[in-house]
């Protein structure tokens, strides 16, 4: 089936266009004009390619941990298609192995039915730090064995990523993981410089919620922090919530690294989507809202309420960046981290067609692979 949108103005993912048709067909986008005999429908306010969120705990009240099912996921795909997010990793936190085996599944078999946005899944954790471990269950903190090897090599569970802590994982093993098609984050560690940089000669590309749960950079021990933001050629995701990073610290990173290499995400839990008041439990432990932030009744923050619409507005209007910039951060950068740069996060003639329609900085309508999935 075909159908031509026109909004009052287009964003394709590098600049701006005033009224310029886009032709969809078969999930994909077809043509940037019109198409005989198909009526255009007109809309009010901007498109822009969809969202994509590399690290999605919960959404909707559902938490990946706590119910590692198909349910689960298309759930939080559903809450979060609220707020522009047309693909996301769903993301389990340290677990149980007998965990992150039902998480695979339920990831893979996502996948199988084509259940929308989901494009893989991201492991965070368990092979992390104990001194920056946040809220991960200390535990189920081990180091790596040949059960959690052979999950991470699975070939169906479409992009792989895993944030480990490179103190507790050999550069050897960071080798093997790259081998098996594993994108590597470094983050909830203790690691110095050297350490670091030696992950990332091994195959290492990103840094998970960077500035959060990582040593910091000092004048002479630069840390994980230092060696992040030295990197050219490592993605950082960042969460732009107003709580977890200083807005200076974030443009400090966003100024230092190469274009393209700040991502945002949202670490989002279950109240996003939900009401104001809503809390949840998490191993055990009660996690309130109160506003914008989430506590651990122990005091730490435990991820997050945010949600990728959000994290576009807070980069406008905390950061002070451009709308572009924000809206490529939130699309083509975590694209081009997975490697969907030519399907996803940008609208061009051939790619899905993941759109996301905007009037007044809000989401009023989500398109996955052309069906309108959310309609404000």
């Amino acid at each position: 089936m075909q159908q031509t949108l026109i909004a009052d103005r287009l964003f394709d993912g590098e600049q701006f266009h005033h009224q310029l048709p886009i032709t969809l067909e078969d999930g994909h986008i077809r043509a940037f004009d019109t198409v005989s005999g198909v009526e255009p429908i007109k809309l009010t306010g901007t498109l822009v390619p969809g969202f994509i969120d590399i690290q999605v705990n919960g959404g909707g009240g559902a938490l990946f941990n706590a119910d590692p099912s198909v349910e689960c996921i298309n759930t939080i795909g559903r809450a979060h298609a609220q707020f522009g997010t047309t693909g996301f990793l769903p993301t389990l936190i340290t677990d149980k192995v007998e965990m992150m085996q039902r998480a695979a599944d339920a990831v893979a078999q996502s996948i199988a039915q084509g259940c929308h946005g989901v494009l893989g899944v991201h492991f965070e954790g368990p092979h992390l730090s104990v001194p920056k471990k946040g809220v991960h269950p200390q535990s189920h903190i081990r180091r790596i064995s040949d059960a959690e090897l052979a999950i991470f090599s699975r070939n169906d569970l479409g992009t792989k990523v895993v944030t480990l802590a490179p103190e507790n994982v050999s550069t050897e093993v960071i080798e093997a993981l790259v081998a098996q098609g594993v994108k590597v984050c470094l983050g909830h560690s203790n690691a110095d410089y050297d350490t670091v940089v030696a992950a990332l000669a091994a195959g290492a590309t990103g840094f998970t919620h960077l500035f959060n749960a990582m040593s910091p950079m000092g004048s002479r021990e630069p840390g994980m922090v230092g060696a992040a933001i030295e990197s050219r050629d490592a993605w950082c995701g960042l969460i732009v919530d107003g709580h977890h990073v200083h807005s200076a610290a974030a443009k400090v990173a966003i100024y230092a690294k190469p274009k393209g290499k700040v991502m945002l995400v949202t670490d989002a839990m279950p109240p996003v989507g939900m009401a104001q008041d809503a809390s949840f439990e998490l191993f055990g432990t009660q996690v309130v809202r109160q506003g914008s932030r989430l506590n651990a009744v122990t005091g730490e923050l435990a991820g997050c309420v945010l949600d990728m619409m959000g994290a576009v507005n807070n980069s406008v209007n905390l950061l002070g960046l451009s709308l572009d910039e924000a809206l490529r951060m939130a699309a083509l950068y975590p694209a081009q981290f997975i490697g969907h740069q030519a399907q996803r996060g940008q609208l061009s003639i051939g790619a899905k067609a993941d759109l996301v329609l905007l009037d007044q900085h809000k989401v009023q309508q989500t398109y996955i692979a052309g069906h309108l999935v959310y309609q404000g």
